[in-house]
């Protein structure tokens, strides 16, 4: 407020509602993050078209705050900036750093007997020691670095710690450069054009971000007007090295990648020829010109690598097909010492049967799950597996055990996880024939997601199959579950032309 005053301008507050998935896991409340994403682009839109503003900062610190607000600043298209609430510092325990993830991984690994009840609950007081979004390269803090590649938020800030006083000092400048951007008619779709989508993502691919930016930002272009298919994730992934050694898979967190230089890994890609530098920025500058005071890497660093000590030479994100998947679906490659599996299928239709099965120890290396009718229309609103995931990581299962969902995933999680699977299950999708016991593969390398059945006996299921009833028939899940497209359109509710 301070700052817009002081910048000339009047400014206006109104909130929208959000949703804190670490609160919501595991629970009924999951199935309200995705749609919250709509709700809050919808309330972006609709109090910046009502009160007719001139401008708009967006501030949001979590993962469906981040695209809602990105959603609705396109669709309003007046001058706007997206200011990050910024990362939370790690908990501590026993010399390790902690975070949300850590609790969940610790569920799994305590039901497992490798933990004991004193250092579990210790994990678990310990984990988040104050405020701001989940620490690693998680979906809040993927999608903050992307909107800074994007250019829409401010150079630096999007690895910012949220105690630390830099996050006001960030939110002043960027009243004052909102306010020059409403002089110069800057306007958000000026900005998110085709070579700002593949500089966010090139951004995503080298840090290691999360499944969760395929979906969102199969969104976003979709209200930038820009053309963007999944396959266009698989045409990045292929020239993009993951230069970051961030959780969920890496070292460290997002506020390690902060002190190492944070938008240096952006100068490292332009300087290799993977940034298109001509990109205009809402600061008014391009990213070329906005990274040309950047120091060069610290030489004092590991989180950061140079292009020619990447982590992985292929960016981490892969976009899977085959009979189980048609329209594609995302599996996180990173951080697997073999991202192949074919064995029999252990069949879930909800994620509580699945987490119990795991618990029990009934779920043993060679399996792959399959947890359906999780879809943007089946579950409603597509809920993340961060419980069932974590659990198989916890106990020691994660790169042995194949987990396949047309649910999503948390930005959290790793391992041997397909998920977005579509045409999703209560859309008749493959996923919905698939039998307890049935050979399912999974295939990074070839990029295949196989259900190993003949078409015959496919066929057969197919004709005997019947949608279930809705779970919501009032209401704004019911209303999301009407609407909401594939995954592999994003989700989004307006696509009734199609």
């Amino acid at each position: 407020m301070d700052g817009l005053k002081a910048a000339g301008a009047n400014p206006q507050i109104f909130g929208t509602p959000t949703i804190s998935d670490g609160m919501a896991m595991g629970t009924e409340g999951m199935k309200y993050s995705l749609v919250s994403r709509e709700v809050i682009a919808d309330c972006v839109e609709t109090c910046v078209g009502g009160q007719w503003m001139d401008g708009v900062i967006v501030i949001g610190g979590c993962d469906k705050n981040m695209p809602g607000g990105m959603m609705g600043m396109l669709r309003a298209n007046v001058p706007a900036l997206y200011v990050y609430g910024g990362t939370i510092l790690p908990g501590k325990y026993k010399g390790q750093d902690l975070n949300i993830v850590s609790v969940f991984e610790a569920v799994g690994q305590f039901s497992a007997g490798k933990m004991s009840e004193e250092d579990f609950c210790q994990i678990e007081r310990r984990a988040i020691p104050g405020s701001g979004s989940c620490g690693g390269m998680y979906t809040a803090n993927t999608m903050s670095s992307s909107f800074e590649a994007l250019g829409m938020s401010l150079p630096y800030s999007s690895t910012m710690a949220n105690v630390e006083d830099e996050v006001l000092e960030s939110v002043k400048q960027a009243a004052a450069v909102l306010v020059e951007a409403v002089k110069k008619d800057l306007k958000p779709r000026d900005i998110v054009t085709r070579e700002a989508i593949e500089n966010a993502v090139a951004v995503i691919m080298a840090t290691g971000g999360s499944t969760n930016a395929v979906l969102h930002f199969l969104a976003i272009a979709h209200c930038a007007g820009v053309e963007w298919t999944i396959d266009d994730f698989e045409r990045m992934r292929k020239k993009i090295p993951v230069i970051c050694d961030l959780k969920p898979s890496g070292k460290y967190l997002a506020i390690d990648l902060h002190r190492a230089g944070g938008i240096a890994v952006m100068k490292v890609l332009l300087e290799a020829g993977l940034l298109h530098g001509d990109c205009m920025t809402m600061t008014g500058k391009t990213v070329a010109e906005n990274l040309a005071e950047v120091p060069p890497l610290r030489a004092d660093q590991d989180v950061i690598r140079p292009i020619k000590d990447a982590l992985y030479a292929e960016g981490h994100l892969a976009i899977l097909k085959g009979n189980l998947s048609p329209e594609g679906c995302v599996a996180k490659i990173t951080g697997l010492k073999n991202p192949v599996i074919t064995g029999p299928a252990r069949v879930f239709d909800d994620e509580q049967s699945a987490l119990e099965a795991i618990m029990a120890g009934k779920i043993q290396a060679g399996d792959v799950m399959v947890l359906r009718y999780l879809g943007p229309k089946g579950a409603p609103g597509m809920p993340e597996m961060l419980a069932p995931t974590g659990a198989l990581i916890g106990q020691g299962l994660g790169e042995s055990v194949g987990l396949i969902t047309d649910g999503r995933f948390s930005g959290g999680t790793w391992g041997m996880v397909v998920g977005h699977v579509a045409p999703e299950a209560y859309a008749g999708g493959t996923i919905a024939l698939v039998e307890e016991g049935d050979s399912i593969t999974i295939d990074a390398h070839t990029l295949l997601l196989e259900l190993n059945v003949p078409e015959a006996e496919i066929a057969r299921r197919r004709a005997a199959w019947k949608a279930p009833a809705p779970r919501y028939t009032r209401g704004v899940l019911a209303k999301f579950a009407k609407n909401a497209s594939s995954a592999s359109k994003g989700a989004v509710l307006d696509l009734w032309q199609e």
